[in-house]
């Protein structure tokens, strides 16, 4: 008897066939209001742009405002309505997400909308657009509820009802004392199971935690994280709650974050985009290029001091590109980790010479095993494949063996250190550390590498 397969529906297929149908307006919502928003804007993003005009004004300005942020390129889309239409839209969509979409058009469309829409949405909007990008103020949200602590059981509910209406953030109460001023934050829960005869006082708890809308949002990531709340308030200098941090703000600030260090450890000033200008990806890219091109040379200038055991030892020349990349590698996995444990504010300067030497313990173990594999691989090749002498085979190799074992020491050294150097005078790591480590490491390996090798082979060896 065969099994039957089940297969996962494509609700956007069905979307796109449903919209295309020769059903009612009335029909077609009713049908679209069983789909959620995330497949249809799979959908819109499929039909074309006259499909798309028809579809806007059945499914009113509310629903396409929640479909529109599970789009990408909303900007892209909102050129498709007319101006007032694409303002009503965003009045609908929570502020921070406005934002975000406002931040993509030029600033003669971005001012027009904004003063096309209510007076609510314009101020919240011009708000959050009022702060750096790397102010946490800048990420925040003003879609949440807010009650004042003098309130009965019954008088919360009833506010939590009238102002859920536009705010859908309320698995957090927010409470506010009389003079306007954050006092502490109730779980809906707490308030849904709550008797009527207990005071408001006692579901508060008042030392939950906040943020400061100035804060920089790489300096308070790492505790906003630790709380793991829904939401987190967000209070200004006069302690009054202007905004939430939300789950899915955090997110996306963390990927942000992530994506911002990804490229400085690639040696770019920010995170570059697929569809951004060729001189924009260059002025990201040529400042530590040029930096390296400086460095380079420097390295270069090593390697001509010893051109002397080239020229007796043409042979070592073929392992020089073994050391350097062992060398970088090393150094690279040093510095990851590094930076990894360095975003905990709270470590200590045990903890860190710990973290050093366990680095180059780690370093050495791993070199001495390569250096004996290397040792072996390379003797047997230069004896059998070059047809050297074995003894002349595997003092080379031995060399090459040692190299490699000094070498991964001192990088897994330097990747630990330099690091440490630059958090500690107040620099981002991941932008200074990715592209140096891997400059320094090159000079290492090569000084290594070629002083071992004029010591060993030459001067002890009595090579050439």
């Amino acid at each position: 008897m065969e099994k039957e397969i089940l297969k996962e529906p494509n609700y956007v297929e069905q979307l796109l066939e449903i919209i295309r149908s020769d059903i009612s307006e009335k029909e077609l919502l009713e049908t679209l209001d069983d789909y959620h928003e995330n497949d249809i804007a799979g959908a819109l993003e499929q039909l074309s742009e006259e499909e798309r005009r028809r579809l806007y004004p059945i499914l009113g300005a509310e629903r396409v405002a929640e479909i529109f942020t599970y789009i990408e390129d909303v900007d892209e889309y909102l050129k498709e309505l007319e101006m007032d239409r694409a303002a009503k839209v965003l009045s609908h969509m929570d502020s921070d997400d406005a934002v975000d979409v406002l931040e993509e058009m030029d600033e003669e469309a971005q001012e027009q909308i904004v003063s096309l829409m209510d007076d609510e949405s314009s101020r919240d909007i011009q708000l959050i657009l009022s702060y750096d990008e790397s102010e946490i103020g800048s990420q925040m949200t003003t879609n949440f509820i807010v009650i004042h602590r003098g309130l009965t059981i019954r008088q919360a509910m009833h506010e939590l009802v009238k102002q859920a209406g536009d705010n859908d953030n309320i698995s957090t109460i927010y409470v506010e004392d009389e003079k306007g001023a954050y006092y502490g934050a109730i779980d809906l829960k707490d308030l849904i199971i709550a008797r009527d005869y207990m005071p408001l006082e006692d579901l508060i708890q008042t030392s939950y935690p906040y943020v400061k809308d100035k804060e920089l949002i790489s300096d308070c990531i790492e505790r906003i994280k630790d709380y793991a709340e829904d939401s987190l308030p967000v209070i200004n200098d006069e302690n009054h709650l202007i905004g939430i941090i939300t789950a899915q703000d955090i997110v996306e600030v963390v990927d942000d974050e992530l994506g911002d260090d990804y490229a400085k450890l690639a040696g770019l000033t920010a995170e570059e985009d697929l569809n951004e200008r060729i001189p924009e990806s260059m002025k990201k890219r040529l400042p530590w290029l040029i930096a390296l091109l400086f460095l380079g040379m420097m390295v270069s200038t090593v390697v001509g001091v010893f051109e002397a055991v080239v020229a007796v030892l043409p042979l070592v020349i073929c392992f020089q590109s073994l050391i350097l990349d062992m060398a970088g590698n090393v150094g690279t996995q040093s510095l990851a980790v590094t930076i990894r444990v360095l975003m905990d504010e709270n470590l200590t300067g045990a903890q860190k010479v710990y973290l050093v030497f366990k680095e180059i313990r780690v370093g050495f173990c791993n070199g001495l095993f390569l250096g004996f594999m290397a040792f072996l691989f390379i003797g047997f090749y230069i004896f059998k494949v070059k047809h050297n002498p074995a003894v002349m085979a595997f003092q080379i190799s031995g060399c090459v063996g040692i190299s490699l074992l000094t070498a991964m020491i001192v990088s897994s050294m330097v990747g630990t250190l330099v690091p440490m150097f630059f958090h500690k005078i107040k620099i981002d790591p991941a932008v200074a550390s990715g592209p140096l480590i891997t400059t320094v490491n090159d000079l290492v390996a090569v000084v290594t590498y070629y002083g071992l090798a004029w010591i060993l082979l030459i001067h002890v060896g009595h090579m050439g």
